[in-house]
């Protein structure tokens, strides 16, 4: 990775924006990053922050012509489906030999199948990775993402592969092969989902009782609900400075998203014939607060608002 790439980024939202301003910044100089995104917005304010080193291209066809590697990161399958398989401007509307094609994206494993078949058709010696990621927006400005492979460390691609989104990334993991790498992802959103609905439930109810959700949280830490949602991502406002919640639940993970991969974790349990206890009762908790006008648009850790959780707890809270 010490000559200049030509590479390719493809959607440029919530996550894709952070991913493609620090690779930009971490590629070899004299490197240049084709940039496609439905909004031309988000396209005219990325090419004004890295005007010598971007160049706006007008479909993911446009990509693949001025590309060797591309990235991919849509909020859906279908978004996925449109990059790769689009009959007028999509990626395999190009010659890719040899290209590399990652995807980002969390999306239902068929459709990533799907469009690892149509690459290997149509151009065999391009390779194509599923590499969905998890640490949010937050993981996304400060390049400390888990990237979850859907490789081997064996392939023979790895290196590169984990060198470029090392870029982007503090954690790079092969997940054993095709479409694990989203299986993980999934497995983890679904854990996730749950994990920060109960520190939810169990937050309220110390608010609740007249505890301060602070210790709490301190007691929580060194305990065994120990958990990332709790030390960085807490859904109770005031907890984390830094967390979405202490910002209205602005920025974050939005709530549709998170109620999408949990439904397609459930779909993939339910297709491996896996128990799920908690399915059912966790997937009606996220598609009502992804369609609550509280909670619409807001990081998923808006559940705790949802659930009716009282946000001015410090208001209340007796003088020592």
């Amino acid at each position: 990775m010490d000559s200049p790439l030509n590479v390719g980024f493809i959607g440029l939202g919530a996550m894709g924006f952070p991913m493609a301003s620090v690779l930009i910044t971490k590629l070899p100089q004299g490197s240049k990053l084709f940039i496609y995104d439905v909004s031309k917005d988000a396209l005219q304010r990325f090419v004004k922050l890295y005007p010598t080193t971007s160049e706006i291209c007008d479909s993911p066809r446009s990509v693949a012509e001025n590309a060797t590697i591309i990235l991919s990161m849509v909020p859906e399958g279908s978004h996925v489906r449109s990059v790769y398989l689009d009959q007028s401007n999509g990626l395999l509307t190009h010659p890719l030999e040899s290209k590399l094609l990652i995807d980002c994206s969390t999306i239902d494993s068929e459709t990533s199948s799907n469009v690892l078949e149509a690459v290997r058709a149509h151009s065999p010696t391009a390779s194509f990775y599923d590499a969905p990621v998890s640490g949010g927006t937050l993981g996304a400005e400060k390049a400390t993402l888990t990237f979850m492979l859907g490789c081997s460390e064996e392939d023979d691609k790895f290196p590169l592969l984990n060198g470029l989104l090392g870029l982007m990334g503090k954690t790079i993991v092969p997940c054993g092969g095709p479409g694990f790498g989203l299986m993980a992802k999934l497995c983890n959103n679904y854990c996730s989902a749950l994990i920060a609905l109960a520190t939810a439930e169990a937050m309220n109810i110390g608010i609740h009782s007249g505890m301060d959700p602070r210790l709490l949280a301190r007691v929580f830490a060194s305990s065994t609900a120990q958990s990332t949602i709790c030390d960085k991502w807490n859904p109770v406002p005031g907890v984390v400075a830094d967390a979405p919640s202490s910002h209205g639940y602005q920025g974050g993970f939005k709530i549709q998203l998170m109620e999408k991969d949990f439904g397609l974790a459930v779909e993939a349990g339910k297709r491996a014939g896996a128990t799920m206890l908690l399915a059912e009762a966790g997937l009606k908790g996220y598609t009502e607060a992804s369609q609550d006008p509280k909670c619409r648009d807001l990081d998923s850790r808006v559940m705790f608002r949802y659930i009716g959780g009282d946000e001015q707890w410090a208001d209340k809270l007796k003088p020592s």
